[in-house]
């Protein structure tokens, strides 16, 4: 369906306050237009890229919620946070994070997007990776959108630890699985 400039725009601006985490390219083929029609809206209608989106939802709904980091040192966006429970972040795989001769990811971007997930969850003022068990499963390439899923699987407060599961998705497909052993503690 074709729609005029004045509809899609209306259209573009209702599709992402319902979801803002959608790409220029779905709204493209969404609105059968080119990706560069759907930048042009958004610059007309003062809406941020996807990269923007994402930090300023992240930085108002959870900002003040991650005790144990500063939430800009988390790698990836999280989007979805319950302390000492769960947490989802993603990552979108750039050239930065892939090696040139063949364009798949480096190892440690998986882990460090996993394991910053892992200390966030985490709801106490300190929380460090006292071990870690890693499995990478498939190759994640560039302009993949890494979805990590972090869960608290087990807390003993006496002996300061909690043990975290992060599972890492590129279109459902698990890629990275990994389970990390924390050490916790309140400073105050």
């Amino acid at each position: 369906m074709k729609y005029s400039k004045k509809d899609r725009q209306k259209l573009l601006l209702e599709t992402l306050d319902k979801n803002p985490f959608v790409t220029d390219e779905n709204l493209a083929s969404t609105f059968h237009v080119s990706v560069q029609t759907i930048r042009l809206d958004r610059m007309e209608l003062s809406i941020p890229e996807l990269r923007e989106r994402i930090k300023s939802v992240a930085a108002h709904n959870f900002g003040e919620d991650v005790k144990s980091l500063p939430i800009d040192e988390v790698i990836g966006e999280i989007i979805d946070i319950d302390l000492d429970k769960q947490a989802i972040s993603i990552l979108d795989i750039t050239h930065d994070h892939v090696f040139a001769r063949n364009g798949i990811a480096r190892g440690h971007h998986l882990f460090a997007q996993a394991n910053s997930l892992a200390v966030a969850v985490i709801n106490d003022d300190l929380a460090l990776t006292r071990k870690s068990n890693l499995t990478f499963v498939k190759p994640v390439k560039v302009g993949d959108r890494v979805i990590a899923k972090a869960v608290v699987t087990s807390s003993d407060v006496e002996k300061n630890s909690t043990l975290i599961e992060v599972t890492s998705k590129v279109e459902n497909e698990t890629v990275f699985v990994g389970q990390f052993s924390m050490y916790r503690v309140t400073m105050s």
